[in-house]
């Protein structure tokens, strides 16, 4: 038994020792030499690669050496999106916020607001739900609020982004998440008592996320709501919205079964 732990020791050892040599980074320096375009070059390469430490510090030193130029503002707006494929959105957001304040006449302004918009579609995915999926409406929906206004102010701007297209898409299932975020929270006010608080969470999927699939759901809940505060003009006026819209839907049938409790 003594012997195998002094071999478990050993191989700890091995691999702390191994691992220490693993981590161990390759200095990154632009020679003095280097023009402006073998600094970019040497950082494009390295984006291309996925090598996204060593392409920031060279595009760090290319702006540090050459501030002003197209080479300049390339580079600013690439090490932004270097920081949101390493994981890290707060900086890829501030740098994407500096370019658009510094170059706003920029030809690739479109792809900086594209850009920031996809680093709030992903900011809130965490390491382990890249491998262990969760249900994306029980998110924060914060970072995703975020996402769908960066993509909305693109397509205001600039409709005729080579990026429109799959912004437009991002879009439709932006509103899709967020509007069942809000049924669900509406629902949890529904399960506690809270009924006025669930109505104005139904009524806000209502005003803000129509032609989602959740509008039903929405309308149903703010019916069963207001059936239940005794709120029975209310109540008929969403029940009939549902029939109308929603003729066969199951929600009809929950609110007709709903008591009044006033």
């Amino acid at each position: 038994m003594k012997k195998y732990y002094q071999h478990l020791l050993i191989g700890f050892i091995t691999i702390t020792l191994s691992g220490c040599s693993f981590f161990q980074k390759e200095e990154v320096k632009a020679d003095e030499s280097w023009s402006v375009e073998r600094i970019y070059s040497e950082a494009k390469a390295a984006l291309d690669i996925a090598d996204y430490s060593k392409a920031i510090t060279y595009y760090e030193q290319l702006e540090a050496r050459f501030p002003f130029g197209d080479y300049a503002q390339q580079a600013l707006l690439e090490s932004a999106y270097a920081h949101y494929k390493s994981d890290d959105p707060e900086t890829a957001i501030a740098t994407i916020d500096r370019f658009m304040r510094v170059y706003p006449l920029n030809p690739n302004i479109d792809y900086a607001i594209y850009l920031r918009g996809l680093v709030n579609f992903n900011r809130d995915v965490g390491l382990m739900e890249k491998y262990i999926p969760r249900d994306e409406s029980q998110r924060d929906p914060g970072a995703a609020e975020d996402a769908l206004r960066d993509f909305n102010t693109l397509i205001k701007r600039f409709p005729n982004s080579r990026y429109a297209e799959d912004t437009a898409q991002r879009i439709v299932y932006l509103r899709n998440r967020l509007a069942q975020h809000e049924v669900n929270v509406a629902n949890y006010y529904m399960r506690r008592g809270s009924y006025l608080a669930a109505a104005n969470r139904a009524k806000y999927v209502i005003e803000n996320y129509d032609r989602t699939p959740m509008m039903p759901d929405a309308l149903m809940v703010m019916a069963k709501a207001y059936k239940i505060m005794g709120m029975t003009d209310l109540s008929a006026d969403a029940l009939r919205v549902l029939q109308l819209n929603y003729p066969g839907h199951d929600g009809v049938a929950k609110v007709a079964q709903t008591k009044n409790v006033e």
